[in-house]
């Protein structure tokens, strides 16, 4: 998510305090609170050793506390860790959120920076630009002492053998590490693909629109680097068998044109990134693709930018300072940045705009233009207005044929924005949200939808408000919707909630939609979700029923699609249980699902947007009460298992070649469930756990807790070794491109050492 979308949480882009480690680079501390103790593990030594093991080499963890790599590897076998394995290149660069993510509380910046092998502005700037990623470890850098590596004493060495016994006890009937390499699903996505006719390849801007992310991109800078392939052949092969014929990248403008005498901070390596880019573009045009680009502009800057053009400094913001768009010459340098670089990237198909994201662009991006000394005297729609103009007319003078696709998200805080619709430019396309402002009622609380459901099923009133306003301006129409997962769950590449999907495009055809943006960084699986969208573009007077059998019949077989359908229904009518809110979709743990410690005591850390749940049940609930929120994931798992034994029947009527794949469906829909489960559990535990710590039962009541406690930890015991079998064999589970790997096979592992550590010392 790089921006454009987290509606419910005030984003916070950079802290309160730096820290400068290595030159003059600032790296964000934030509010800098105490670090966490993971006390299931002797100390803070073999919890690094723990955490990083198979996905750091163990001579670069030596080398960030100061030992020997044999020591590294003593302490891993001490724990029942694997052998170590040899660690690609390409696995490194595809994993470097994750590594930070799980090191968070372990390292100070310094330390960091030698475990990931990276430079102070290297991390910086993936701090800023990879997706909001600060926000998500909590605009925060935990406060922990430098770690170095001294000899385990005798009660470290007995820890460490009780974690080792527990290994063995716990996974004894399988070998660990022994299943499928982590990103091994990119080399199975990348292998050829042969398509039985090549989809033809048009300019006409009237074609219908399907376009969609990678789903493995790299969100900062994905065109520096040659050996990080977002759309290899045999993914666009697929994508292009599901009727996809556009996907989108993320770009910053000022990299990709030259520095010029006006801006000399720009344009450094352009020509390597507009190459990468061209490289892109003509391969996906052999598949009927278009690359789109993400326009996000003007980039805010920092104050020294403006010392020597002050006239063109706009809104500040924390340490960033609008470059102010009332200047005609951040307008030109829009456009004229636009038409070069569509000039010389041939048949790129265009861009899609967000002019108010969380993103700190121009002075109205964030409401906030009276603070400008030229912005403040002008309409908030003419200042969206006129950043659109920019980029249409840039886009356009570089190739005429290409789209200009405009997004609504932000504007007039998510409310009515048919004034800027009627101002834009005739060329362009105009996009909204589809389910946005939805009313719904879950457990009893009623709500609307903001983005990022499949749960409720669009469109809602401000999407089709809006696009009546583009309409009647004779703009094209898209709507924004993701039909593989969301924010409600994420960890596995696509729900199997067809029912939902298929009523959601039938939606879509009738409201007479041109195009649709079917994902943003979450959603780019080459997945039968995406045959839906197919089937209604190429026939928008589909029957819903006769689209789910003949997917059912194609991917399972003629016997074997009637129960298939049954399932999908049964996961489609669960998952509408599902309770809908932005502190549910960003903070609650289902993303990490039983792979989210327990805490026998309270963290005090809020949960962040998708990095840390911790234990912030309050942060999770959103608007529903404490049991309200329990309920609704339990019903919403009672009802996905019914679903689930009607698909496990099924793989045996599927056809002989594709039981397989019946197989690996089946135990993608129970990741689903495990996910649902332990949300449900952890809940049940942080406000048993708080009733156990507030002192105020007796000890009958004290007993009867404990033994709730006790039964919650068995249950998450077999969620996570239920998931551990699932993942250690799919490397599909628990990723998603802008966070990489929500867990890994170790970190299940990890909780079942964590419930023992709790039963062994709070129930005892």
């Amino acid at each position: 998510m790089p921006c454009a979308k987290y509606s419910a949480i005030v984003l916070l882009l950079f802290s309160f305090k730096s820290t400068i480690l290595r030159g003059q680079e600032k790296l964000p501390l934030g509010t800098n609170p105490a670090a966490i103790n993971f006390d299931h593990f002797p100390n803070r030594i073999y919890t690094l050793v723990w955490r990083n093991w198979n996905l750091v080499e163990p001579t670069r963890i030596a080398k960030t506390i100061g030992c020997k790599v044999e020591n590294i590897e003593t302490i891993a076998a001490s724990m029942g860790l694997p052998a170590a394995r040899t660690i690609s290149p390409r696995f490194k660069k595809q994993i470097y959120i994750t590594i930070l993510r799980r090191n968070w509380h372990l390292l100070p910046y310094d330390q960091l920076l030698t475990l990931m092998d990276m430079t102070a502005e290297e991390l910086a700037f993936c701090l800023r630009e990879d997706d909001f990623l600060f926000h998500k470890l909590g605009n925060l850098k935990p406060k922990v002492p430098p770690l170095l590596y001294h000899a385990p004493d005798k009660n470290t060495l007995a820890r460490a053998e009780e974690i080792k016994k527990l290994v063995q006890t716990h996974f004894n009937d399988t070998k660990i590490g022994s299943g499928e390499p982590r990103f091994n699903f990119i080399e199975e996505l990348s292998a050829e693909h042969t398509l039985p006719e090549l989809p033809a390849y048009t300019d006409s801007s009237d074609e219908g629109l399907r376009f969609i992310y990678s789903y493995f991109g790299v969100f900062g800078d994905p065109l520096i680097d040659g050996g990080l392939n977002p759309f290899p052949d045999g993914l666009l092969a697929r994508l292009a068998e599901k009727g996809i014929n556009g996907i989108w990248m993320h770009v910053v403008l000022n990299q990709l044109v030259p520095r010029g005498k006006e801006f000399p901070e720009f344009g450094a390596q352009h020509l390597q990134r507009l190459a990468s880019l061209q490289k892109i573009v003509d391969r996906a045009k052999k598949y009927g693709i278009k690359v789109y680009l993400y326009m996000n502009e003007p980039r805010a800057m920092p104050p020294s930018f403006y010392k020597s053009r002050p006239e063109m400094a706009g809104v500040q913001e924390r340490d960033f300072i609008a470059m102010c768009t009332s200047n005609t010459a951040v307008l030109d340098w829009i456009s004229n940045s636009l038409a070069y670089v569509f000039t010389k990237v041939r048949d790129l198909g265009g861009v899609f705009t967000i002019t108010a994201s969380e993103n700190f662009t121009n002075c109205a991006s964030h409401g906030n233009q009276k603070d400008c000394p030229r912005c403040s005297k002008r309409d908030y729609a003419d200042i969206i207005v006129g950043v659109n103009r920019a980029i249409e007319k840039g886009v356009h003078q570089g190739n005429p044929k290409a789209k200009v696709i405009v997004w609504d998200w932000g504007w007039r805080q998510h409310g009515d924005a048919s004034d800027i619709i009627a101002k834009l430019p005739d060329s362009v396309w105009f996009m909204s949200v589809s389910e946005w402002a939805k009313p719904i009622e879950r457990g009893g609380i009623k709500s609307m939808v903001g983005e990022y459901s499949i749960s409720a099923v669009g469109p809602g009133p401000r999407a089709t408000r809006h696009w009546s306003v583009a309409k009647a301006a004779g703009l094209k129409t898209v709507a924004k919707v993701q039909f593989n997962n969301t924010w409600e769950l994420s960890a596995v590449p696509w729900l199997p909630t067809l029912d939902l999907i298929t009523q959601h495009a039938a939606n879509l055809a009738k409201a007479g939609i041109d195009g649709s943006m079917l994902s943003w960084s979450l959603g780019g699986y080459p997945s039968p979700n995406l045959e839906v969208a197919q089937q209604f573009a190429e026939n928008p007077h589909a029957n819903p029923e006769e689209v789910l059998n003949a997917i059912a019949r194609k991917r399972y077989g003629q016997q074997a699609a009637p129960l298939a359908r049954k399932a999908w229904t049964a996961f489609s009518k669960a998952f509408q249980q599902f309770p809908y809110g932005g502190s549910i979709l960003y903070r609650a743990p289902q993303q990490y699902g039983p792979a989210n410690l327990l805490y026998p005591k309270p963290t005090g850390y809020a949960a962040t947007m998708v990095g840390f749940p911790y234990d912030d049940l309050n942060g999770w609930r959103g608007q529903y009460p404490r049991d309200v929120f329990v309920y609704q994931f339990d019903k919403m798992a009672d009802g996905w298992k019914k679903g689930l034994e009607l698909f496990e029947k099924m793989i045996l009527l599927a056809d002989p070649e594709k039981q397989a794949l019946a197989q690996d469906d089946f135990y993608l829909a129970q990741a689903v469930y495990l996910h649902f489960t332990s949300v449900a559990n952890q809940a049940r535990f942080v406000i048993a756990r708080d009733a156990l710590l507030s002192d105020t039962l007796s000890e009958n009541q004290k007993s009867e807790v404990k033994k709730e406690i006790d039964a919650l930890l068995t249950d998450e015991i077999a969620l996570s070794k239920a998931l551990w079998k699932i993942t250690a064999f799919d490397s599909r589970i628990g990723f998603e491109a802008t966070n990489q790997y929500y867990y890994v096979e170790q970190d299940l592992i990890e909780k079942v050492i964590n419930c023992e550590y709790i039963r062994q010392h709070i129930l005892n």
